[in-house]
């Protein structure tokens, strides 16, 4: 059964002020005198304080809370005019700005230009198609690229074997292991040779690979 007596202490006080109040005035009724109520009126009385008490520095905690966030607002905008004036001057180093509790930016490290060279090997297993498989030859056992690497760059010459890289030509820069080369019916048991290498995001290139070569099957 739920307890008759209201949980607010809004609705409490409403509630036993009415039932004090009643009481009060109809004594004679109930059958009781005002000796009865002395103990109800002094807890009446007490409950009035604290209730009143209460009620007042809710009201003051409310204000004192709107004050302060009021005055945090605007701190925090002075703060960050002041803090945008500061960064934008010469004079201010990093050194300052952690000793101030501002963030400081990492400076990215620069891409460095790859240092080796891809591994390739041809694949035959197609007419006119070679695949084109590629590894880094510090990780033979890895398909994966060295790091700043963005891709592979592959050059070609059919016919008789390039005497160096100024007689191939590119094909494509390829970002992952293979790469396909579909050729010509017109160059079908001709041989096809192959130099390759890393190229970074900033379009360095690394050193050159070894020549591969394969005939291409008709």
């Amino acid at each position: 059964m739920p307890d008759y007596i209201p949980d607010s202490d809004a609705d409490f006080d409403s509630w036993q002020q009415n039932l004090y109040g009643y009481v009060n005035s109809h004594l004679s009724e109930i059958g009781l005198t005002a000796a009865d109520l002395t103990p109800l009126a002094a807890a009446q009385t007490t409950w009035r304080d604290a209730f009143g008490a209460h009620v007042t520095a809710q009201s003051a905690a409310q204000g004192a809370r709107q004050s302060k966030d009021a005055a945090r607002a605007d701190l925090e905008t002075q703060t960050r005019n002041f803090v945008r004036r500061v960064q934008g001057m010469p004079s201010t180093t990093d050194e300052i700005r952690a000793s101030m509790g501002l963030p400081v930016r990492k400076e990215k490290a620069p891409t460095p230009v790859p240092s080796t060279r891809p591994v390739a090997s041809v694949e035959t297993d197609h007419r006119l198609r070679h695949t084109i498989n590629f590894i880094d030859e510090l990780t033979p056992g890895s398909k994966g690229k060295p790091d700043g690497v963005a891709g592979c760059e592959i050059w070609m010459k059919v016919g008789e074997a390039p005497a160096g890289p100024s007689q191939v030509t590119y094909l494509g820069t390829d970002t992952r292991t293979p790469y396909l080369v579909e050729h010509d019916e017109t160059d079908a048991g001709k041989t096809a040779y192959y130099m390759l290498r890393w190229v970074n995001a900033k379009g360095e290139q690394g050193p050159w690979s070894h020549t591969v070569s394969a005939t291409i099957t008709g």
